[in-house]
Order: C-alpha cells, then structure tokens, then sequence
C-alpha cells in the first residue's frame, strides 16, 4: 500500500539532509589514501558450465590496499576494447556464484560484479572480508558498523572499494576506458549514486531503488530493515544520536547526488517500505546532472523487476554509444587470451 508522500509531492520533495562543509575534503582524503596503495589487479580464468560467457576471478586493492574480489564476465571470446558495466550488490549479499548474472554480458559489455566486503551470507555468496573489523558496538548487519566517527564508519570502506572497481576496469585490456558506467539495486543504488559523484568521468550511471539516501527521513518513516539497524543502536545508545547522525552526513546519497554530474537513471517503487520513495525522490531530485526516473506505482523494493533490467541495457548502450563497432567485431573473431594489461 502507499505510504508515503503523493506522486506530485515525491516531484517536489526535498530531504532536510546537510552536508558538512568538509564532505569534499574527506572523500577526497580517503581516495589519495586508496591511491596511495598499489592496485595489485589479478585476473584468473574461471572455468564453467558456459559456452556464450567467460568468467574471470579478478581480484584487487581496496580501501587501505585490501584485497576486493569481483567477477569479470565478458561474451565469450571477447577481446574488446568493450564498454563496461560495474555492478554493485545489494544488502547482505556478495558477488554469487561465477555462472550467475549473465544479463550485461549477454548484452555484449564487460560486467565487472564486485564483491562486497563483509557481507555475502544472506542471499548470495560474498569472499571478501572486511578486514578492518568493527569500531565500537554494532547491532547485527553492517549499518552501525563504526557508527560513531566518518573515519571508521563501514561504508568509507565500501565507497571507497567502489572507486578501486572502477579504476580496476580501466585496467582491463578488454575494457574500452573511456566506456565505464555503473549500476546497482538497493544497496547497490547507494554504492553506485556514490560512486558517480566520486568518479565525474563515467559515461552513466544507474540506480535502482537506491538505499542509503535521506538519512533524516527514513529513520523516521521506514520500519523495515537495514535502515531499522540504525534506530535499534540508537535506542539503546540513547545519549550516541547526533554523533551517529553526523556521521551518516558524509555517506548520504542526497549529498553524493548534489555533485553528481554523469547522466544517470533511476528507478523507484511507490509501495516500497525498504527505501521508501521520498528518499529516492531526494537523491533524485538534488541529482546534478543529467537525469531521469522510473517510478512503478504498484510495486515495492522489487522495483520494475525485468522491465528495468531492460531499459537499463538500453540507457547504458546509449549512454555508452554503441556497444559493438566493426573494429569490435574484427577483433572479437581474432580474439586472443587478452584480459588485463
């Protein structure tokens, strides 16, 4: 059911989020850090039951030079230089199983599906820790990991790890550089709005009913979990709320989207109780760049399901200018062992 604000007000609404007047300067700190760090890209054949895809455990330096894996699918053959597509995944998840998530591939772009550290035993497999452990009490799930300061706060780790994958897909030989967008649902929308105002010169970006965006708003209106992880804490670290509020201001998606310049589409669902459309609209609406939404009106977190799965393939094939040249194609038939330079 609805629940939240009429569709002619989520046009108009604007979250009641700030943003701190070092935000620039503390993603900018935590990225030199990053880069500080030796990317270390490995790139292994995968074997698998598939014919028409070929699967490659690639695996790179993260936040703090921590090891990230993700998977690397690419049409079978392939030897590009093709456009790509990293994905990020959604709460409690990880990168699955090597023969999953055939979509973008199919498609014909290279997928680059990274892991997400620390999580991956809700509904598919993850195998990357989070290395740096827990800062402080934490209720369970990662939402309140290192709550209490920016600086230890589990989604600094994660953002960054984000910025890593890009830069890890420029590396790739099979990968036309200058062809990189990103995507996600729920989480993944979060990671992928965060990652388009971290790395301005992306082609696109994608965001399905993003999570992690107006803060102020869905700890107020949402029962559901994971944004409930951040009020359970909070009720029983009574006296920790602006200490736990100021943090989330430098990882809310509304103030990654107040500079987010590459063209991006969105989606949301108007009965979604997980992030509920207001927050969605605000990220969307205080978006900086060129933009567009999908709204469903009779669906909840699921979105538009398939549908969106379409209509994303078709907005990063635009966004990405044609995604098989005839120089493409000449060498796809020619095609070596050529993954990573």
């Amino acid at each position: 059911m609805y629940s939240d604000l009429p569709a002619d007000q989520l046009e108009r609404y604007a979250s009641s989020q700030t943003r701190p007047e070092d935000f620039t300067g503390f993603w900018t700190e935590t990225l030199e850090e990053a880069r500080s760090h030796p990317l270390n890209l490995r790139v292994t054949a995968e074997p698998t039951v598939l014919e028409a895809v070929d699967v490659y455990d690639v695996v790179f330096a993260g936040w703090n030079g921590e090891p990230v894996h993700a998977w690397l699918r690419v049409p079978h053959g392939a030897a590009g230089p093709l456009p790509c597509v990293v994905e990020y995944v959604g709460y409690g998840g990880g990168r699955g199983e090597a023969h999953e998530n055939l979509l973008w591939a199919g498609a014909g772009f290279a997928h680059l599906h990274m892991d997400t550290r620390g999580q991956g035993a809700t509904w598919s497999k993850g195998a990357t820790p989070d290395g740096a452990g827990s800062a402080g009490p934490q209720v369970p799930g990662v939402m309140t990991r290192g709550i209490l300061d920016p600086q230890t706060y589990y989604y600094r780790r994660l953002f960054t790890d984000a910025v890593r994958a890009v830069q890890a897909a420029r590396e790739l030989a099979v990968v036309d550089p200058g062809r990189v967008a990103v995507t996600g649902i729920s989480q993944g929308g979060g990671v992928a709005l965060a990652a388009a105002a971290l790395c301005p010169d992306l082609r696109a970006a994608v965001v399905r009913v993003p999570f992690l965006t107006d803060f102020p708003r869905a700890l107020q209106i949402t029962d559901a979990y994971p944004y409930r992880e951040v009020r359970d804490f909070l009720a029983v670290h009574r006296t920790e709320a602006a200490r736990a509020q100021q943090t989330l201001r430098y990882f809310d998606g509304v103030n990654f989207a107040a500079q987010a310049t590459v063209p991006a589409l969105f989606t949301a669902g108007l009965m979604d109780a997980t992030t509920p459309p207001s927050t969605v609209y605000a990220a969307y609406n205080a978006y900086a760049g060129p933009k567009q939404i999908t709204a469903w009106p009779f669906n909840g977190h699921e979105g538009g399901g398939s549908e969106d799965d379409v209509a994303a393939v078709r907005f990063l094939r635009d966004m990405t200018a044609g995604i098989r040249t005839e120089e493409e194609s000449e060498a796809t038939a020619a095609a070596g062992s050529v993954v990573a330079g």
